[in-house]
């Protein structure tokens, strides 16, 4: 049975594949009911099943009555629910094979496989959540660090929302008074406040806007991670520092120069960032065939990086290859750590003064893990400019919403210097409605249809 209704009855799986202890299958739509009762025999026949309550039964084929798996399933009514639509979910064993095995029978007597995204998208079109929310539920979805988690809790909280809203008002205050002197063009008192209205416009909604981007330019980093590349001559102690950083034995530590002859990158948090790390081949003059190939790709790496650790041989000091590495350096932050300080009898950072005067400089021993914590926090305040931030209570746009609140902040510039300058109020009143546009795109009250499938295409499957 085909399900014509406008809104097809969806269905998917909502838990990832690989073994685990409960898969779960989400149903959302007018027939989620029934497609329940069409596949589900509850243990209990006589007990009606009751809305937001856990049913144990069996999920048997309609056609031949065999059974595929004892379950828990449950009935959320309308409109309390994530969809804000009808939603079954049946909680069955979790073998990837049993999940296939119901959502088929699903499928068979009427739902349609969902598309990714599609359970959120059909909560933001029923009202229940605007975009920003939607999009903060992928948000949570990918975090892969405390920070990103709580930036991501943080917009699901509606707090980026109620921001744009406050902004949104007040150009909402000054389209009112602009539409009245439009109206009422001959009137001889004075409808514009010029003094007023420019203050409105610079304090409520210019400098709002500016600390969003601001934000959203910060929250970056956080979202997207950086590119870290460790450089430095053979033999300096790359491969141990990568070691050290991750805490693993990752790379191969020997006394031979130029061991390394490929990149090697790993994911690791440094201070609450993503940070990949790229352990690159030593860079120097004459080498052969195969270890030219890796310091060529050592190359490549390091015009992507967004921070070098330029290391250098404590045991001898900045050598003539050193200063030729240096001055091959693309235009990129640089972390100057000094390695083997435990070998060294005496070391004195300020041996390294004159050289390296002015520049960010740590010391450390990549064998023993001396100093690591020290380049690890150097790593966060270069990136950051050490400034204390928390993203967990900030507002944080991300790359879609900081290009429209660029858009809004350039025509709420344009309203302001309207107003400075007595502009007619019909040309004054076609920036505000552009910077109102543009906030609406943000929440989804003037989002295109194409925009809304990029951004639920990105969802993964049953969410």
């Amino acid at each position: 049975m085909i399900d014509q209704s406008p809104e097809p009855t969806i269905a998917a799986i909502a838990t990832p594949p690989g073994p685990a202890g409960v898969g779960i299958i989400r149903i959302s739509g007018s027939r989620s009911r029934l497609l329940l009762a069409a596949i589900f025999h509850p243990k209990n026949q006589h007990s009606p099943m009751r809305s937001h309550q856990l049913t144990y039964g069996l999920i048997r084929d309609p056609q031949s009555g065999a059974m595929l798996d004892e379950v828990l399933a449950v009935y959320m009514q309308a409109p309390k629910t994530y969809t804000r639509e009808d939603v079954v979910e049946i909680h069955c064993h979790g073998s990837y094979l049993i999940l296939e095995g119901v959502l088929a029978l699903l499928l068979r007597e009427g739902a349609q496989l969902a598309a990714p995204g599609e359970f959120t998208k059909r909560a933001f079109l029923n009202g229940r959540i605007d975009l920003t929310r939607a999009e903060a539920v992928m948000e949570l979805l990918e975090a892969n660090t405390p920070a990103r988690v709580d930036m991501a809790r943080n917009q699901l909280g509606g707090a980026l929302h109620a921001t744009i809203m406050a902004i949104r008002n007040q150009l909402m205050s000054c389209l009112a008074v602009i539409e009245v002197a439009i109206d009422f063009p001959d009137e001889d008192v004075e409808i514009i406040n010029a003094e007023v209205m420019g203050r409105q416009m610079q304090d409520d909604v210019l400098s709002p806007l500016t600390a969003l981007i601001t934000a959203a330019d910060k929250g970056r980093i956080y979202r997207e991670g950086i590119s870290v590349v460790i450089l430095g001559r053979p033999n300096v102690g790359k491969s141990s520092l990568l070691n050290s950083l991750l805490r693993v034995e990752r790379a191969i530590v020997t006394a031979i120069p130029g061991t390394t002859r490929d990149t090697i990158e790993e994911m690791l948090t440094i201070c609450g960032l993503p940070v990949r790390i790229v352990d690159t081949a030593g860079i120097r003059e004459h080498a052969e065939a195969v270890e030219e190939m890796g310091i060529q790709r050592a190359r490549a790496k390091l015009a992507e990086a967004d921070l070098v650790l330029f290391l250098i041989d404590a045991t001898t000091g900045l050598t003539p290859e050193d200063h030729l590495l240096r001055q091959a350096l693309p235009a990129k932050p640089v972390l100057y750590v000094i390695n083997k300080i435990d070998i060294v009898q005496e070391y004195h950072h300020a041996a390294f003064q004159d050289q390296l005067a002015g520049l960010p400089t740590v010391a450390i021993s990549a064998k023993q893990g001396e100093g690591i914590d020290v380049l690890e926090q150097a790593v966060y305040d270069l990136v950051t400019g050490g400034e204390e931030w928390d993203p967990g209570h900030d507002v944080v746009p991300n790359v879609r919403h900081r290009d429209a609140l660029e858009k809004a902040r350039a025509a709420a510039a344009r309203v302001l210097e309207g107003v400075v300058m007595a502009l007619p109020p019909d040309l004054v009143a076609i920036e505000l409605q552009a910077a109102l546009d543009h906030l609406g795109e943000i929440i989804g009250e003037t989002t295109t249809e194409d925009v809304l499938d990029m951004i639920f295409q990105q969802f993964c499957l049953g969410k």
